[in-house]
């Protein structure tokens, strides 16, 4: 199943924290432009870089000035890369430039957070698929312009930033795609924390692209917007539903493997200890391998 790779995890999680670029900041030369074929994370340009690639795809990422960076790709293979904050926050992040993706590619403000440990994913634009159809419907908000349907999904025994580890994933994924603009970070944070997702204190948050099995280029300037505080920047108008349509359920624990996880009217919990939620009708979900 095509989605964000764990394993670019470990890189990040050896990093170290690193500030905010400073406006006047002079870059060495040598940073201006610097072409990566396998994976590594640092700073660059007055930002954190995350660059992973299971080595499979032809692809050859670069950092280039400041906030931009560009990577190109081909073949049978998975990679994530991008630029942005080690730790992130609740800003508001601008976002800009060309994203050509050939088949299966992901462009997101993507991200960690531990205590809970999560995986996020605000996704912008995307090629051939979507990962909705793997995820459990939460509900919807408005921000910068769109809608946005918030999913949850659940990893068991994957790769992490903290090694081996069951964590959730948490999406909003945008009705009208886009390679450029501002994303409201703190619209989707403030949002799925109303809808039950939890959330922890930030780890690393890049503006990404992704490729699996596919083809294109993607050349795209991240920059900070500034603090978003506690919302604002575009509104947020969250509205709860379970995968069945009904209404979402609040129980603190998950459903056991073969449990019943939504459905229109179940009021119970709509995640799952082992495996994951699949629909099998509108009223009926269950945790399934």
């Amino acid at each position: 199943m095509f989605g964000l790779s764990p394993l670019i995890f470990a890189f990040a999680a050896l990093t170290t924290v690193f500030a905010n670029p400073t406006p006047n900041e002079t870059i060495p030369a040598i940073f201006k432009r610097q072409s990566l074929t396998s994976s590594s994370t640092g700073t660059n340009g007055g930002y954190y870089y995350s660059f992973w690639t299971d080595g499979g795809a032809q692809v050859t990422y670069t950092n280039d000035a400041g906030g931009e960076y560009s990577v190109s790709w081909s073949g049978n293979g998975n990679f994530v890369a991008g630029k942005g904050w080690n730790p992130g926050s609740a800003q508001s992040i601008s976002f800009s430039g060309n994203y050509n993706p050939n088949g299966n590619s992901y462009l997101s403000v993507y991200g960690w957070t531990t205590g809970p440990l999560a995986e996020y994913c605000i996704l912008e634009d995307f090629g051939t698929y979507n990962p909705a159809s793997s995820l459990t419907h939460k509900g919807t908000l408005t921000s910068d312009g769109s809608s946005y349907d918030v999913y949850e999904g659940q990893r068991v025994n994957e790769p992490s930033i903290q090694g081996t580890a069951t964590f959730n994933q948490y999406w909003s994924i945008r009705s009208s795609k886009r390679s450029s603009g501002t994303v409201t970070t703190s619209n989707h944070f403030n949002a799925w924390k109303s809808l039950g997702l939890q959330m922890g204190a930030f780890n690393y948050q890049i503006v990404a692209t992704e490729g699996y099995d596919s083809s294109g280029s993607s050349t795209i300037t991240v920059g900070s917007a500034g603090s978003s505080g506690g919302g604002g920047g575009g509104g947020t108008t969250p509205t709860a539903t379970s995968p069945g349509s009904g209404s979402t359920g609040t129980s603190g624990s998950c459903s056991a493997l073969y449990g019943q996880c939504g459905g229109i009217g179940w009021a119970g919990p709509t995640c799952c200890s082992s495996g994951s939620c699949k629909e099998s009708n509108s009223y009926y979900s269950q945790c399934l391998d």
